[in-house]
């Protein structure tokens, strides 16, 4: 396929994240067939410096072969369990080690699978961990300009109006 028909596919069928899907008239998006590095490749042979790591997700680099090899072994065991009632051996290594790097008294570790879901877990932790003390704190403290997610708790303590004013009434 080209890079035009598949921006015609894509725009048919998908929403995209923080994305005014009107702005993509004016503002095309870029199909991308692959990545190694650094460098993303469209399906024309272009070439793109990936400078955000795709919403840092990527930091070490796409196609990152030691990265990649530790995935597909792990797929070969056990590709997903959830931790609601169960556990494996690699989320508890982790733990450990991440224990191990942070301050005393933080000695538990929640595993979300992105930063909208980590933030509103961390919110919902605070506001639980006072309630749990009959303290009542109805307030977060956030930075102006800032950005945490897109889920509604996400979203209060995010101070982006393109994302966020339309939702005030519930937040």
């Amino acid at each position: 396929m080209t890079n035009k028909e598949l921006k015609d596919e894509d725009l048919k069928y998908i929403f995209h994240p923080c994305t005014q899907m009107k702005d993509h008239e004016r503002l095309p998006l870029i199909p991308i067939k692959s990545g190694s590095g650094v460098m993303l490749e469209d399906f024309e042979g272009n070439k793109y410096i990936d400078a955000i790591s795709s919403w840092w997700v990527n930091t070490l680099g796409h196609s990152n072969k030691y990265i990649n090899d530790k995935i597909k072994a792990q797929l070969d065991t056990l590709e997903h369990v959830l931790l609601a009632g169960f556990t494996h051996e690699p989320a508890i290594k982790l733990a450990k080690k991440l224990v191990e790097l942070t301050p005393d008294g933080l000695n538990k570790v929640f595993f979300a699978d992105n930063g909208s879901s980590g933030i509103e877990v961390a919110l919902k932790m605070a506001f639980h961990y006072y309630a749990n003390r009959g303290e009542n704190r109805e307030y977060f403290v956030s930075l102006s300009g800032s950005y945490h997610g897109e889920t509604i708790g996400a979203l209060s303590v995010s101070d982006m109006g393109l994302y966020k004013d339309v939702y005030n009434p519930i937040l």
